[in-house]
């Protein structure tokens, strides 16, 4: 059943179409923002994070696998040794469980940095399994995922785009200049003189 409109409701929508509207002047609004980790900085991170997890490799892992009687060799070509394959746990364990609990790894808080999800939620598990684990391999496999932080505006890399993450400095912030050219009408205006 289609409904017609009759004159009435017609001339009823023209009136509100047609209604004058006085402009406002543009409102200047200063905002701070926390301040994207850039590239070098994700690095260091990264770089302080292998290291660590060397460390705990080295400390813990190796010890077992000796006392154990498992070899310790490096496998041929697409063929992972036990070490090897214990070793890849440690690295997405530490990565998942230190992103989800603390939003930053070891070398993050060396470094001043944290992960948090785009909305400002709490990070769920899938989002940082999915970042950390397949967004990671992914962009270890490829390398050049990484760069992207060099050229994206958020400063983002591939993993961060899929798991919709980003890395920010903790107690850094850049000053953003937002100017709002709002229309309203006359009923909507504060009376000269009022004082925000």
């Amino acid at each position: 059943m289609t409904e017609q409109m009759g004159p009435q409701e017609e001339r009823a929508e023209k009136t509100v179409v047609t209604r004058s509207v006085a402009t406002a002047e543009p409102v200047r609004i200063e905002h701070f923002r926390a301040k994207y980790a850039g590239f070098w900085t994700r690095f260091w991170a990264y770089t302080i994070d292998l290291l660590v997890l060397s460390a705990l490799s080295g400390i813990l892992v190796k010890p077992i696998f000796r006392a154990a009687g498992i070899e310790i060799t490096n496998p041929s070509f697409l063929l992972f040794s036990p070490y090897k394959v214990t070793a890849l746990l440690l690295l997405l364990l530490y990565f998942i469980l230190m992103t989800k609990y603390l939003q930053q790894t070891v070398g993050k808080m060396i470094m001043g940095i944290k992960v948090i999800p785009k909305d400002r939620e709490k990070l769920t598990w899938s989002t940082v399994i999915f970042r950390e684990g397949f967004g990671r391999f992914i962009s270890k496999m490829l390398l050049i995922p990484y760069f992207l932080v060099v050229f994206m505006p958020r400063k983002e890399a591939l993993h961060d785009l899929f798991a919709d993450t980003i890395v920010i400095h903790e107690n850094a912030y850049e000053k953003e200049l937002r100017i709002n050219d709002r229309s309203t009408s006359d009923s909507q205006q504060l009376p000269e003189g009022t004082m925000i």
